[in-house]
């Protein structure tokens, strides 16, 4: 209590924040161009190569903010829990890259409804995300509402594991074709991944308001 109550005495460090910000519109962007890269009639290789370039983006928004956790004697909540928010943030975009990398190295070119669902629902959750993180400048007040939007980060990861076990459950049943069958199944998998980084980000971000009221 009384550390906190120092703490709360201090001048603070904002400038996290905005790098919270900034790195969570970059997956934004990311989740976004994923979706539109699986959409008919696509440039693919356009969306592929924004894609990379949102994630190369948002890795300098990482290094930048590790580089002023190092120098920072203040910070707006423990330097772990930034730590931690800030690599599972960079663990989120790279997940969208890496669903985007193997729909490009496989050749992928079409995509069912489960499948696309998925990429809608990584989008939601980005725009989510994009909503929670300017709230951590003033956590006590924004609990509430933080703790609101990270529990609906969460049902859309739950809905996330249902869609691929129904398109999994699809693909299984009417593929034939072992390498189609293999490829496939990965993109689900990966496009669920990206779904499990974002609920991550929304469990660090609870800790911190745990930790915070």
């Amino acid at each position: 209590m009384f550390f906190r109550l120092f703490r709360s005495l201090m001048p603070k460090e904002e400038k996290f924040v905005e790098l919270f910000i900034e790195h969570s519109v970059k997956i934004h962007a990311a989740a976004k161009e994923l979706e539109l890269l699986m959409a008919d009639g696509a440039d693919m290789d356009r969306h592929f190569k924004a894609i990379c370039a949102f994630e190369g983006e948002a890795d300098m928004i990482t290094r930048q903010t590790l580089q002023a956790l190092h120098r920072s004697f203040i910070t707006p909540f423990d330097r772990d829990q930034i730590h931690r928010l800030i690599t599972t943030m960079d663990d989120t975009v790279d997940s969208i890259e890496e669903a985007a990398q193997r729909i490009d190295l496989y050749g992928v070119r079409t995509f069912t409804p489960d499948m696309r669902a998925l990429a809608t629902g990584i989008v939601e959750c980005a725009h989510l995300l994009t909503k929670s993180i300017p709230l951590l400048r003033e956590v006590s007040r924004n609990a509430g509402a933080i703790n609101e939007l990270c529990d609906a980060i969460g049902r859309q990861e739950s809905a996330a594991d249902k869609r691929q076990h129904e398109g999994l459950r699809t693909l299984f049943a009417s593929e034939k074709d072992p390498v189609t069958l293999i490829t496939r199944k990965e993109i689900y998998q990966r496009l669920e991944k990206v779904s499990d980084r974002f609920d991550d980000v929304a469990n660090v971000i609870e800790t911190i308001v745990i930790e915070q009221v």
